[in-house]
């Protein structure tokens, strides 16, 4: 029998994998299995102990592999990803996969990488190839890429660079991103039941969410201020707020969101809205405000305008419908009033989001499939590109 390990750490992982793990799972029978691997903020109540979600989505969980999510300093991320190493090297050694899927560019990911390539577990990578400047995830997203056997970019500017990269092409499928898939088959909720989840009245919201900028030495306690002051300056708008992840300095981020609990009449603070619902928000929202990859790849394709703020997403591909500002009140403001245009609104209609066509998890699941009923050889060549200097 084949098994396939697919590995989720947090929420918004999680509902990019969901579409995969069940089209993978369509497909499972006496010759294949597709194992859930449930960790990291998923199993922390401070993070809103969001595997409850997974439960409710009705999929199967298979191992909880708790590993710390402790992330006030740079010694705290190294300590966590010492343990997940340490443990899934061992799950790895046990359950003897045939593969591995995992998404994007967290720290713990590539801990879990790391793991697969001393245990000789091939990795399919979902997400290589994108740029964010500003984190750095841009470089743990790239040393995943050169980790892994097979390659799904979100895009085709991604191809290429997972290409130049050096991984051979016939390894590298640009089916587009899970989060317009999601955003065709589960962003259901009407605007009435989705204002009556968040016990709202007020149609007039924005979607909000603040990662820590890791490549930055800047003071979030400033940031998140001017973020703060730009709020209040837009009273007749509530803004609904989704806490940071595990990054470094998210849970200062928490903290401080926190603090002004209950001080911004307009500012509302939520743990974890899960994919559904906050998809279905999006779909109705004013606009999208934070340093999310959401306001980049989901809300151009709902036709909703993004604020981005910072460099966090810097480089990453990206439609007309983004506003970029830096992190002080006064650009915020201005950005938040140009999204709120006419001449947006028009804009927003005719935006096509560069991230597919809403079926990339079926095309993920059988090229999957396909490539791990073959024989999988780890002694990959250097793709070579001809360079001129």
């Amino acid at each position: 029998m084949k098994k396939i390990a697919v590995v989720t750490s947090t929420r918004a992982e999680y509902g990019l994998l969901a579409p995969i793990i069940r089209e993978l799972r369509k497909r499972e029978d006496e010759n294949l299995r597709v194992e859930l691997i449930v960790t990291g903020t998923h199993l922390s109540p401070a993070y809103g102990l969001t595997v409850a979600e997974i439960r409710e989505d009705g999929t199967r969980i298979d191992h909880e592999l708790p590993i710390s999510v402790d992330s006030a300093s740079a010694l705290d991320i190294s300590k966590n990803q010492a343990e997940a190493l340490v443990r899934f090297t061992a799950m790895f050694s046990e359950q003897k996969y045939h593969a591995v899927i995992l998404l994007g560019d967290r720290y713990e990911t590539l801990s879990v990488a790391m793991a697969a390539v001393n245990t000789r577990t091939p990795i399919f990578h979902i997400g290589g190839g994108d740029t964010t400047e500003g984190a750095i995830d841009e470089c743990i997203r790239h040393a995943i890429t050169k980790m892994s056997y097979l390659h799904f970019p979100s895009n085709e500017e991604s191809r290429k660079r997972v290409i130049q990269l050096g991984e051979a092409p016939e390894r590298v499928f640009s089916y587009g991103s899970t989060s317009i898939d999601n955003i065709l088959n589960i962003a259901t909720l009407t605007k009435a039941e989705v204002m009556v989840s968040v016990s709202f009245s007020n149609e007039k919201y924005a979607l909000c969410t603040y990662h820590p900028v890791t490549l930055e030495d800047g003071d979030i306690r400033t940031q998140l201020n001017a973020l703060f002051d730009a709020i209040r300056s837009f009273p007749d708008i509530d803004f609904l707020v989704t806490k940071s992840n595990a990054d470094q300095g998210g849970e200062v981020v928490n903290v401080l969101l926190d603090e002004v609990k209950g001080k911004i009449s307009n500012l509302h603070i939520f743990a974890s809205l899960g994919t559904r619902r906050y998809l279905s928000l999006m779909r109705y929202a004013q606009f999208v405000i934070g340093n999310s990859s959401s306001g980049i790849i989901e809300a151009p394709a709902l036709h909703v305008p993004t604020v981005n703020i910072g460099d966090r997403q810097k480089g990453r591909l990206r439609a007309e419908s983004v506003v970029n500002c830096a992190p002080d009140a006064a650009s915020i403001v201005h950005a938040i009033k140009e999204a709120m245009s006419p001449e947006m609104k028009v804009r927003c209609k005719m935006v096509v989001s560069p991230y597919g066509d809403g079926r990339a998890a079926p095309r993920i699941a059988a090229k999957s499939i396909e490539v791990v009923r073959q024989e999988i050889g780890l002694k990959k060549k250097f793709y070579n590109l001809e360079v001129r200097l």
